[in-house]
């Protein structure tokens, strides 16, 4: 009889009940880091629109000007997963510090030369290109701090404050930088974004982090880039919200990319009326976090991102028709709820689903995923707008959303929490040759025996071991019956290296992957055998 796990391992658990979304501020480091990054998001926000004011002043150059949103996000598609890997290997406050003076310099010049008037529209692009690589250096990395912020039943309604604090900048910053633009001109918004780094810097130094050091040494880049490949490639449920991501991502995108244009030649709006609109959505966001725990409390995951889905469609359908700026914000509310729902709870559940070793790599591939949507929707929204117009392309964009929604709802995210506490259950290796560490291949063979009655059981069971060993490090895995005694089953998987081996017993495994091993071995009949092959070579001894 087949059963149900939590589709990584381990036995399917009760949904964590839900609390407050507000919860986590009670919290002093979360609070603290919160606010830093609430006060930081505001000067990104007004550091665009200096950065685009600059550049259609000197320039007049439309193109100029939109190149300013390549500039940041283009880092990210760049680096996010090469920062992904470091934010893992490396101490991530460390890194988190380190990219922020990074960008505190960047902006710092920015403003210098700008005050000077020794700046040109490609040195702005040049430089916001770097405060980008910055940006890309810190996502991952702030992402995968959260569960070290909250105990583990907070971690969603972490993730759903995330996205309150993006939309609240989104909604303050803009107008806050129109503000300061008019009254002292676009270095000052660079100085403001500038002392915006300082704020978050101060925020982590007061940050008390208990960092647990790796008893085998941080991992090499290379070798922990597959890694981190290998183990999103096996793990279904990481699987199942990237694909809901791009499945949401794209289509949303077209709000973004078409309501500055809207707001104009629809609404009839000027800057200050798109801000009101920007602010809508951001209202939306609070009220969309302190409903959230009403809809999880009903809802599963895969409802809230299907409903959240199809409310963003709805929206954007009304959009496309709407000419009265009043209407046209109480839809924006509406926009708001629905964004903050569908992105909370995909954040939270890569949070919840990736262990720690490898979480800062997991989340690089979901940002890296996010930004590439929002990046290539918005240009191709965009272009269908200049052919069949802001409406055809608002309306076609819910079209696509809704049907990806409804698709998206056959290919559910679970709500079954895993155990991802690191667990060192396998005994250490006894060896008479002494392998180096990068020695290699190694293949590793578990021989066992199976009554026939438990037979089918049992290769269903390894199924999911399988699973577990290609996430933490097998680069292939193969179970083998012997034709001669039926009731012999050979397991076999294969390492690049002694290293990547010896990393499965010192931490990679979790929680989840010994429940696996252990509804396997239940059904064997006696005592199994590992054996460790090394690569065979003439060993000369001296």
């Amino acid at each position: 009889m087949k059963r149900r796990t939590g589709d990584e391992g381990g036995p399917a658990a009760p949904r964590a009940e839900a609390g407050s979304t507000w919860q986590p501020l009670a919290l002093r480091a979360f609070r603290t880091l919160w606010l830093a990054q609430l006060v930081s998001n505001v000067g990104s926000w007004m550091q665009t629109v200096g950065a685009q004011w600059l550049i259609s002043r000197d320039s007049g150059s439309a193109g100029l000007v939109a190149l300013v949103q390549t500039a940041i996000s283009l880092p990210v598609l760049l680096l996010g997963i090469p920062s992904g890997v470091l934010a893992d290997i490396v101490d991530r406050r460390r890194l988190l510090l380190a990219a922020q003076a990074l960008m505190f310099a960047v902006t710092g010049a920015l403003a210098v030369l700008t005050a000077l008037g020794r700046i040109t529209p490609y040195g702005v692009l040049l430089l916001t290109f770097l405060l980008g690589c910055g940006t890309a250096l810190m996502g991952p990395a702030w992402q995968a701090i959260q569960p070290e912020l909250v105990p583990r039943d907070q971690i969603r309604s972490a993730a759903t404050l995330g996205g309150v604090n993006v939309n609240l900048a989104r909604a303050v910053g803009p107008a806050l930088g129109g503000l300061v633009v008019a009254l002292a001109g676009a270095a000052a918004t660079f100085a403001l974004n500038a002392l915006s780094f300082l704020v978050t810097m101060a925020a982590l130094v007061t940050w008390r982090r208990t960092a647990t050091r790796d008893p085998m040494g941080a991992e090499s880049m290379l070798p922990a880039l597959w890694a981190g490949y290998r183990y999103v490639r096996h793990a279904p449920r990481i699987r199942r919200v990237l694909g809901r991501s791009m499945l949401f991502v794209p289509a949303a995108s077209a709000l973004w990319a078409l309501l500055p244009v809207a707001a104009q030649q629809r609404l009839g709006l000027r800057a200050d009326g798109y801000g009101l609109l920007l602010g809508a959505i951001g209202v939306g966001a609070v009220l969309g976090a302190a409903l959230l725990p009403r809809v999880r409390g009903h809802w599963s995951s895969n409802g809230a991102l299907a409903g959240g889905g199809v409310l963003f469609a709805l929206t954007m359908a009304v959009l496309a028709v709407v000419r009265v700026p009043w209407l046209a914000m109480v839809i924006l509310v509406l926009t708001g709820v629905a964004w903050v729902g569908a992105l909370s709870t995909l954040n939270a559940q890569m949070q919840v689903t990736a262990p720690d070793w490898v979480r800062s790599r997991a989340l690089a591939v979901y940002l890296t995923i996010f930004q590439g949507g929002m990046a290539v929707g918005s240009a191709v929204w965009g272009a269908i707008a200049e052919g069949i117009g802001v409406a055809g392309a608002l309306a076609a964009a819910a079209a696509v959303l809704a049907a990806g929604s409804l698709i998206g709802w056959r290919f559910p995210v679970p709500d079954t929490l895993l155990d991802r506490s690191p667990t060192m259950h396998w005994s250490a290796p006894v060896m008479v040759l002494e392998p180096a560490a990068r020695e290699g291949p190694v293949l590793v063979t578990v021989e066992y025996r199976v009554p026939p009655e438990r037979a089918d059981a049992f290769v269903e069971a390894m199924a999911e071991v399988g699973r577990s060993r290609l996430r933490t490090g097998a680069l292939r895995w193969n179970l083998f019956q012997d034709g001669a005694r039926p009731e012999v089953y050979l397991e076999t998987f294969t390492l690049a290296s002694w290293d990547e081996h010896l990393r499965q017993h010192g931490g990679r495994l979790t929680g989840a992957d010994r429940i696996a091993e252990q509804e396997a071995r239940s059904l064997v009949d006696r005592a199994f055998r590992v054996s460790h092959y090394l690569p065979a070579r003439v060993r000369r001894r001296d």
